[in-house]
């Protein structure tokens, strides 16, 4: 119990070393205090420092970051898995309870700083975006399949899982692997494999990518043709990593107020997820903590409050570093599947580029277009990572709701797409 107490300290408290040392060297607040908590995480995750399972226990999870502990003890009296499974269990299970916390108390505090007068302004040619985001991931899912169709067995489960997980994320991966039954040594294997490349694709989103396609793209205010508001908007966006003053009595005690409203919105969000039965869980209550905290953020009171995108960000932090920490490299190349590697990056690299072009077409701005990617490929949690990353917390609603939109379509899009395919 110990190890595991100082394991979720750890994860809460080493975020803070993180933004002390970005502070303090002006060379790693350049490299940016989430590609940091990221890369500290990969290197926990394949180091073997948290240990892994036994492989009973591995395959028992199928996707799961833990078990119920009487299907543990089950496992064990039946020789399937050992004593040392129940800390790697306890492990999974604090991986999997952080997240699912530290996400929805982040999202409002994010968005109560929000001017909803503005996104609305800027707002169109996002959406626009997401449409074409959505056009690109089913056509470069369905090539993928016709390329690797004849050396990947099943792989129209596949095409529809990628589809899924590229529209939705996480939750329509587990799920659309339920619906087409998926074995599950292949699931564990495309879980391992989709978590690396991801990764990867989340250091390149939150380092690279910005420059890049704003190069490639229009700017997001030329784009909007709206003068006079650039000055405005680098006055609220060039300290979104700056912490100073954060425990003054002035800014402390009001930030706490904003925390507790947004622990009042989880709970409610919760509460009406638990009233919705028929309903996916986390569709309910990201959908509720986002329009809470969009209304809450209308209240001047509460969008005055300062160093309330600070702290949501600093959860996202507490967020990367345990989600990354769950990655382990090794296990990609282990397994030597070249082919499941190649038909993961044709899904993700290839929607993403096929996205740019349509972007290019459609002259959507870089910020919109990558936001957008952002919240289809990673899903919502990740969108406040990228946002930070363009110094832009006006197209957060954005990706937020472009995400939102992926989770309510991923299930139907991949089982639909996986069937259509089965035929060829």
């Amino acid at each position: 119990m110990i190890k595991i107490v100082l394991l979720v300290i750890f994860y809460f408290v080493f975020p803070v070393v993180i933004i002390y040392i970005c502070k303090k060297w002006s060379f790693l607040q350049k490299i940016g205090s989430i590609v940091l908590a990221y890369g500290f995480g990969l290197i926990i995750g394949s180091s073997g420092i948290l240990p892994q399972g036994s492989p009973g226990y591995k395959l028992a999870l199928q996707g799961k970051g833990s078990l119920p502990k009487a299907e543990l003890e089950t496992l064990i009296s039946q020789g399937k898995a050992g004593k040392d499974d129940i800390f790697v269990n306890q492990v999974g299970m604090v991986q999997d309870i952080i997240p699912s916390v530290v996400v929805p108390l982040a999202f409002p505090l994010l968005l109560f700083s929000l001017n909803v007068k503005r996104w609305i302004r800027y707002a169109k040619k996002g959406f626009i975006s997401v449409l074409l985001a959505l056009i690109a991931g089913v056509v470069m899912v369905t090539a993928g399949f016709f390329i690797w169709k004849d050396t990947i067995p099943e792989s129209w489960k596949l095409a529809g899982m990628f589809e899924g997980i590229y529209a939705g994320g996480t939750p329509n991966f587990v799920a659309i692997k339920m619906a087409l039954n998926v074995d599950a040594n292949l699931f564990v294997i495309l879980s391992t494999y989709d978590m690396i490349v991801g990764a990867f694709l989340v250091l390149f989103f939150i380092t690279v990518a910005p420059r890049l396609f704003r190069f490639i793209l229009p700017p997001f205010i030329e784009s909007k043709g709206i003068n006079g508001d650039e000055k405005e908007i680098a006055n609220l966006t060039e300290n979104l990593e700056d912490y100073t003053g954060i425990f003054k009595k002035s800014v402390f005690f009001p930030l706490l107020g904003a925390l507790g409203i947004s622990a009042l919105i989880f709970a409610f969000s919760g509460g009406l997820a638990l009233l919705l039965p028929k309903i996916p869980m986390m569709v309910v209550v990201i959908l509720s903590i986002t329009t809470l905290g969009l209304l809450f953020s209308l209240s001047k009171s509460i969008n005055r409050i300062e160093k309330t995108f600070q702290l949501g960000m600093y959860l996202i932090l507490v967020f990367s570093l345990t989600i990354a920490s769950m990655a382990n490299i090794r296990a990609m190349f282990g397994a030597g599947m070249l082919n499941l590697v190649l038909f993961i990056s044709w899904c993700y690299f290839g929607s993403l580029i096929l996205h740019i072009i349509l972007a290019k077409i459609f002259r959507i701005d870089a910020d919109n277009f990558l936001i957008t990617s952002a919240a289809f490929i990673f899903s919502p949690p990740f969108v406040p990572l990228v946002a930070n990353a363009l110094k832009n917390k006006d197209v957060i609603v954005t990706g937020i709701t472009g995400g939102i939109i992926g989770y309510i379509v991923g299930n139907y899009l991949g089982v639909a797409l996986a069937y259509f395919l089965k035929g060829f």
